[in-house]
C-alpha cells in the first residue's frame, strides 16, 4: 500500500493494515518535523512531489523490498504540503514472519525513499529564513 496525501498521516491506521497472523513482527518508522537542525530552530516544512514519479517510485521500491525480505504486508505513506512541529511526514510500516526481516525492511525502505524518490522538503527557520534541502541531506 502507497499513499502521497496532504492530509494527516495516521500511523496507527497505517500499522493496523499490515498487522496479519502470519507475520510475526511489525516494524514502524515514523518521520516527524523536529524543532532543531543542529542549531537552528525549525518553525515548519514545506514538502513538494511529482506525485505520478513519485506514487511508481515508492510501488518500485515496495516490490524491491518484498523480492529482498519475506514480507506478508507493507504501507508506505509521505505527507506534502505545510506540516508544523511534531507533525508526521513518511510512515513506513513492514510485517514479516521475524522481526529482523522486519527491522531490515523498514530501514531500507525509508533510506531508499529518502534517496530516490522525487519528493522536496523547505525548511522554514524561526528566524524567517528559508532553505530547500536536497533528498539524500541530513
Amino acid at each position: 500500500m502507497i499513499e502521497l496525501t496532504e492530509a494527516p498521516l495516521d500511523h496507527a491506521q497505517l500499522t493496523e493494515k499490515v498487522r496479519s497472523n502470519r507475520a510475526g513482527a511489525v516494524c514502524t518508522f515514523l518521520g516527524t518535523v523536529r524543532e532543531m537542525t543542529g542549531d537552528r530552530r525549525t518553525e515548519s516544512l514545506e514538502y513538494e512531489a511529482y506525485p505520478e514519479m513519485v506514487l511508481k517510485k515508492l510501488a518500485e521500491l515496495e516490490a524491491e523490498a518484498r523480492e529482498r525480505w519475506p514480507i506478508v504486508e507493507a504501507a508506505i505513506a509521505h505527507r506534502v504540503g505545510h506540516l508544523a512541529l511534531g507533525e508526521i511526514s513518511v510512515v513506513v510500516a513492514v510485517s514479516s514472519p521475524h522481526r529482523r526481516d522486519a527491522f531490515e525492511a523498514c530501514q531500507w525502505l525509508i533510506d531508499t525513499l529518502k534517496q530516490v524518490v522525487p519528493i522536496w522538503k523547505r525548511e522554514n527557520w524561526a528566524d524567517g529564513t528559508k532553505d530547500w534541502v536536497h533528498p539524500t541531506e541530513g
